[in-house]
């Protein structure tokens, strides 16, 4: 039996950055176009996944929100192996699961929505004759990169990562050296890389690409995409979480509304991102120089993997961490707030006293930010957050760049972040960011309102699913 409307399934990859704008796509979905949504998710923690709110369905007779069952990866993987291999395993993993759940559905899916770890599933949508997209919740560019890499020749590549030459992308800007996907440095023939590549081509053959971007952020790289016409891309964006209802009885919130406006430079490396000791005490000691209010969101140092938090998913905790530089909280306790593990990010990027942002770089946070207009400080960790970072600084014009320095063993020092935090929030050199922010702030919220760039681009996929609808059911 089939309904009247489109029903989309979603497939959520681990990693609360992959699962927040797969559930805001969703919403987007039933709130706009009235269709039922399936929201799938794989999850490395069904202990703590399983009561968030985030869970929480706002409409469940259209949003159906489904946990499938726990991959343990303890005999899969080594455990050293890396994030995206960790990833790329579960969502293998739970593919079986994901069918056996399509198929006993009484209404099957119109389409199958999955992010980049989750191409291998787009098999099931040809199995049920379901339309394919594949979500990309990060920008244009780095959509471009995935996209073309397979048809790059392996010695431009080999030019790129021994030579720090710059890769070229059809269209778009170079990507490089210091800006560069880890995956590039793997031999052609290691299995990763060529699970990279394929994802590249499996996004060729879907039936489109949803981009979690707008077209002013973008303009030039989705004219390039649109222009190549490989496959559709349709810039749906920015996809963020919405303030829902107020967080009541907050020492964060509490707190920043005794700041002036646009006094207080947040600091967060995401859910996922961690520093070494020595650059934890640094930017310590960058904050206490700088001589400005903050808001600090600090996790334990990890010298070993700049990824080392993100399964994880926080509630915060009480008490001073231990691995701050002595002295530090009692002479930063009347313009600073230490706060361990995790912060209502939403919130306290909405929050009039907040003026600048001191981020990892992960495109859900960067879209926090911009669409509260509020100014960054870019300092990229892992994944993409390179070429995210290079994008904001050289193009968008939305933040300035951390630049760690060799000489300092990779390490960005006090002086500079006390420089940079000052730019931001007080110096006039960080008069044009302020104003830039802002704009790009109206131009968001244009984007998505009745008639934007964006709105417009997701009822294009809303009618697509219609016809196929309907076509189904003239050859049922």
């Amino acid at each position: 039996m089939q309904g009247t409307k489109p029903h989309v399934a979603l497939l959520a990859s681990p990693g609360m950055g992959h699962l927040i704008p797969v559930l805001e796509l969703a919403k987007r979905f039933v709130s706009h176009h009235s269709f039922k949504v399936t929201v799938f998710v794989v999850a490395a923690d069904h202990a703590s996944i399983a009561h968030s709110q985030l869970l929480q369905s706002p409409d469940p007779d259209l949003l159906d929100i489904v946990l499938l069952p726990f991959v343990d990866l303890s005999k899969l993987v080594e455990p050293d192996a890396s994030l995206a291999t960790k990833i790329v395993i579960m969502m293998l993993e739970s593919v079986p699961f994901l069918r056996s759940e399509i198929s006993k559905m009484e209404f099957r899916p119109t389409a199958l929505v999955v992010d980049m770890f989750g191409t291998d599933a787009l098999d099931i949508a040809d199995e049920f004759n379901m339309l394919k997209y594949v979500f990309i919740a990060s920008n244009a560019f780095f959509s471009a990169v995935v996209l073309y890499s397979p048809e790059i020749d392996r010695k431009e590549i080999d030019e790129h990562v021994k030579n720090q030459k710059p890769l070229h992308i059809p269209g778009c800007k170079p990507v490089k050296f210091e800006d560069t996907l880890d995956v590039f440095f793997m031999d052609y023939d290691d299995p990763s890389y060529q699970g990279y590549l394929g994802v590249g081509v499996k996004m060729s053959l879907s039936d489109g690409i949803l981009v979690n971007s707008w077209d002013e952020l973008e303009h030039t790289t989705l004219k390039a995409l649109a222009e190549a016409k490989k496959v559709p891309v349709y810039p749906i964006g920015p996809l963020v979480r919405p303030i829902e209802k107020p967080v009541l009885g907050n020492q964060i919130l509490d707190w920043l509304d005794k700041q002036p406006k646009e006094s207080v430079i947040y600091v967060s490396f995401g859910s996922g991102g961690t520093l070494s000791a020595q650059q934890v005490a640094e930017l310590a000691l960058g904050l206490d120089l700088s001589q400005q209010r903050f808001v600090w969101v600090v996790r334990p140092p990890s010298d070993n993997d700049a990824s080392g938090s993100f399964f994880t998913v926080g509630n915060g905790s009480d008490g001073d961490p231990d691995y701050l530089p002595d002295g530090f909280s009692t002479r930063t306790q009347d313009r600073g707030l230490v706060v361990p593990m995790w912060a209502p990010q939403v919130e306290v990027l909405s929050h009039p006293s907040i003026g600048g942002f001191l981020t990892h770089c992960g495109w859900n946070s960067t879209m926090e930010s911009i669409t509260n207009g509020v100014p960054m400080i870019a300092w990229p960790l892992y994944a993409e957050q390179n070429m995210n970072a290079a994008i904001l600084t050289e193009d968008i014009g939305a933040s300035i760049r951390a630049k760690a320095l060799e000489s300092s063993g990779g390490v960005v020092g006090r002086e500079d972040i006390k420089s940079m935090v000052r730019t931001i929030l007080v110096d006039s050199e960080g008069q044009d960011i302020r104003a830039r922010v802002k704009e790009l702030k109206n131009s968001a919220a244009k984007a998505l309102s009745e008639g934007g760039s964006s709105c417009n681009s997701l009822s294009q996929v809303a009618e697509i699913c219609i016809q196929h609808l309907k076509t189904k059911a003239y050859g049922a």
